[in-house]
């Protein structure tokens, strides 16, 4: 071939090559300029809080709450804003033009009006979650085929089920529980459809045999329909003529007989027949409704316990079914105002976990969201606290956690079954792990350098503690389990103020009793003295390298601080500290020191013990210009 040609065939290929590049850029970026022009028309027609941080001149993708896009960008595929505060209609063409969003989540919000048949019928939609609003009128004519899931429930929804939802070949999960859905049921066959849920509507018939494996609870609360799996519908048969009797407003009891018809009652037979029929009827009213509430709650308690329980097992991709669960108490998982976190319950129950530990005050969880967001899940037991004293509790909870040592309280939940606590995650693991973790699976020892680090800042975060909250403010549960760390072995306590709301057991457990000043037992009551002594034993801990609740030689629970000083008396110091801690040269007078730092802590007498932030100044003192941590709070953030 000709080189010029060749010269010339190349050059008309790269102008091609580039000209279309350049119009499928054009045109990414005239879709996501569409996308964001959208987002912006809805949340300019919609009242929201402040969460809601989108603005003209800040990355869509990148930094819009709520906003996913595609990995190159270009489009805009999920919007999630549950229980952040949005107010009024949904307008038309403003999020129906996202035309490659796949998911929608606005429940949990006060949104009102009708529902915009631009944004039930996407092409892209998979799912689409609207529950706990107040959206009204009838249920679109059109929704997406692609639709995975779809939740309307705790709305104002009327009027009958569309025949369009019966169309929906790729549907697993349907909710149009609680609302006021009048009707018959149509009949379907949805090869896909795992969960559903038609419970507390208006709708009337029987239960179309397509749909008669569904458990109860998909229909209960609908008191006119009938049919498998609800009782049995009954035959109506024709009716014959009656005679009729002006005289008494009751029809004619089984046991007449048309030939009696003739004789008149008295007034005051009629009378205590009115009187009676009427009582009898305002009695079984009173049962029926007392059923109906006990129903009710039983079905949200155990619902409510069978998500927090298997919390670790991961659902399908979309919504958890559930029915019968009361709207006030879906909208309980509180935030504290600094906390940026943006999800709800129904994002927690349904994330994947892994159980963290279990301990005097219940069960850690790990759990990961969808978004990827990783935080920990406390599931407390035996709360003596009511809901006003744990309110209470949890506000000086998160007002005196502003510290670089203490793990952060980002939300709870209260309910009348479950109580939860949610914080952030330190991925370091704790105390407890790093001082008696297999020491025969080759992980590294825990240096002299560490252990002071992590004493200096579990007393600073003791210390801050006592200083905000007061006299009546304790930790009550110090021990190396509450003391998480980072990767760079930053200390996090945690915990802090939930003993106030536990019922003490009679008789403390054997990892309990081993951490408890010896006055508490006789008191019941957590002080800044019983602070001091736990702490004291766990730097006893930290120092020997040897768990408190099992003592070397011993099966029962000892004295182990006293079992410490007993070594110390015998001039035999240096056998009580941990092997690990020997191999480090030179540091064995500041070990002393805060052996001894250690044993005043445990006093047996609460006078005698240091405070918390004498004890800080002490630690501190012991090497001033290499070991005083003074981080600020934005320097202990977690990783």
């Amino acid at each position: 071939m000709d080189p010029l040609n060749l010269r010339s065939s190349q050059f008309v290929w790269l102008t091609y090559s580039a000209f279309l590049f350049l119009c499928f850029s054009r045109q990414a970026a005239a879709d996501l300029s569409s996308d964001k022009e959208a987002l912006l028309s809805f949340s300019t027609a919609v009242r929201h809080g402040r969460k809601l941080n989108w603005r003209l001149d800040t990355p869509t993708c990148s930094s819009w709450i709520g906003v996913t896009c595609t990995k190159n960008g270009t489009r805009v595929v999920g919007v999630r804003l549950p229980g952040i505060g949005l107010i009024g209609d949904i307008p038309s063409n403003s999020l129906g033009k996202l035309e490659a969003l796949q998911v929608l989540s606005l429940r949990s919000n006060e949104l009102t009006g009708k529902l915009p048949p631009d944004i039930s019928s996407l092409p892209s939609l998979r799912f689409l979650y609207l529950q706990h609003n107040n959206f009204s009128g009838n249920l679109p004519d059109s929704f997406s085929p692609t639709l995975n899931s779809l939740d309307l429930s705790f709305n104002l929804f009327s009027g009958e089920i569309p025949a369009a939802i019966w169309n929906l070949s790729q549907l697993a999960s349907l909710n149009l529980g609680n609302n006021i859905l009048s009707g018959p049921i149509p009949d379907l066959n949805l090869p896909k459809l795992r969960h559903l849920n038609l419970s507390f509507n208006n709708l009337n018939g029987s239960v179309p045999f397509s749909l008669q494996t569904f458990p109860n609870d998909s229909f209960t609360g609908n008191l006119h329909l009938c049919g498998p799996p609800l009782p049995h519908c009954s035959a109506v048969l024709p009716s014959s003529p009656s005679p009729s009797f002006p005289s008494s407003p009751f029809p004619l009891l089984p046991n007449d007989h048309p030939k009696n018809s003739n004789k008149k009652l008295t007034i005051g037979v009629i009378i205590a027949i009115i009187v009676g029929g009427f009582a009898f009827v305002f009695l079984l009213a009173i049962i029926l409704l007392i059923f109906i509430l006990k129903r009710e709650d039983t079905e949200s308690n155990e619902l409510t316990e069978k998500k927090v329980s298997g919390i670790g097992r991961r659902g399908e991709k979309g919504e958890e079914y559930s029915s019968g669960v009361q709207e006030a108490e879906r909208k309980k998982l509180f935030f504290f105002d600094s906390c940026s976190y943006n999800f709800d319950l129904d994002d927690l129950l349904r994330a994947s976990a892994e159980v963290l530990g279990k301990g005097s005050y219940g069960t850690a969880y790990k759990a990961v969201l969808e978004d990827g967001t990783t935080v920990v899940v406390k599931r407390l037991k035996d709360v003596a606290a009511g809901k006003r004293d744990f309110e209470q509790q949890m506000e000086v909870i998160g007002r005196v956690g502003s510290h670089a040592n203490i793990l952060p309280l980002r939300a709870y939940y209260y309910a009348k079954e479950e109580k939860l606590l949610v914080y952030e995650y330190a991925s370091g693991g704790n105390l407890s792990a790093l001082l008696h973790g297999n020491k025969n699976a080759g992980r590294a020892p825990l240096d002299w350098e560490s252990r002071l680090k992590i004493m200096l800042g579990t007393a600073k975060a003791i210390a801050h503690l006592h200083e905000e909250a007061g006299a009546k403010f304790s930790h009550g549960n110090i021990r190396p389990s509450n003391i998480l760390v980072t990767p760079d072995l930053h200390p996090f306590l945690s915990d802090h103020g939930v003993s106030q709301l536990i019922n003490s057991p009679t008789i403390p457990s054997r990892s309990s009793a081993a951490y408890l000043a010896p006055e508490f037992i006789d008191t019941r009551k957590f002080t800044h003295q019983t602070d001091v002594y736990s702490f004291g034993v766990v730097l006893l801990e930290i120092l020997t390298g040897k768990s408190p609740i099992c003592a070397p030689g011993h099966d029962e629970i000892v004295d182990f601080p006293r079992w410490v000083q007993s070594v110390v008396r015998e001039e035999w110091t240096a056998e009580v500290f941990d092997v690990e801690l020997m191999r480090c040269p030179n540091n064995e007078e500041e070990m002393v020191a805060m052996l001894q730092i250690g044993l005043a802590c445990t006093s047996k007498d609460p006078h005698q013990r240091p405070r918390m932030q004498q004890l800080v100044t002490m630690i501190e003192d012991l090497r001033p210009t290499e070991s005083d941590d003074r981080r600020s709070p934005d320097d202990g953030r977690l990783k």
